[in-house]
């Protein structure tokens, strides 16, 4: 019989690198700088599902009546990937690994009891470019992406699936660090570890999220708190 393994599962924005902003930025400007128009919020709350998406269709559809190329798509996710890196050569310490990410991840991946997965509510060639820029390696990932997945449930469930295959799943550990990462993971039943780099745990333990770290500096700690859920 295989072994039975945990997957824990990252998001990335906020969770694994932050950029206080400056990337929802990006593609507000990308957006006006593309189509002429401002783009509607900045603030994911105001929109049904938290993914580029959703997001883009949200906006482009009520703006314009109609729903978008594949190809005009493409030439704004290539704008706004070019405005991201044209601000981390401006501003490179806005862009930075939370603590500790990338050894935790590569902990886990040399631990046979664990595998790793990434379902991010961003499109696949962005969130690429942002882990490659804080050499987190996604090749041994179980990595899901927004491209054509309206909700954050199927992106998760993707990364499951990926480590189902020839794999005996026994715990699945989801690790995040905004409201709708809880109201997601409340919904597919998955326990949530918080991250909170600025410290407001109160953020997601007021939503019920049993615990809430900083980073991943105390490796043994985040390790316990997976076993532990």
């Amino acid at each position: 019989m295989s072994l039975a393994k945990t997957l824990v599962i990252f998001d990335i924005d906020g969770t694994l690198l932050f950029s206080n902003s400056l990337d929802s930025r990006c593609f507000g400007r990308g957006y006006e700088n593309v189509f002429g128009k401002a783009f509607p919020s900045l603030d994911w709350n105001h929109f049904d599902h938290v993914t580029d998406h959703t997001i883009f269709n949200s906006a482009y559809e009520s703006q314009f009546g109609e729903s978008c190329s594949s190809e005009l798509r493409q030439q704004f996710e290539e704008h706004y990937i070019n405005l991201m890196k044209q601000e981390r050569e401006l501003y490179p310490h806005e862009f930075c690994e939370v603590p500790g990410a990338k050894s935790i991840i590569d902990r886990l991946l040399n631990d046979d009891q664990y595998e790793v997965g990434i379902a991010t509510g961003g499109w696949k060639n962005p969130a690429l470019f942002k882990l490659d820029h804080v050499n987190i390696d996604h090749t041994a990932i179980h990595d899901s992406y927004a491209d054509n997945k309206s909700t954050r449930n199927e992106i998760i469930q993707e990364s499951i699936d990926q480590a189902k295959e020839n794999r005996h799943i026994a715990k699945i550990v989801y690790v995040g660090d905004a409201e709708w990462d809880v109201k997601t993971t409340n919904e597919m039943n998955i326990p949530l570890i918080g991250i909170r780099r600025a410290g407001d745990h109160d953020k997601l333990l007021n939503l019920g999220v049993k615990k809430v770290l900083s980073d991943y500096l105390d490796q043994d700690q985040f390790i316990d708190i997976v076993n532990q859920l």
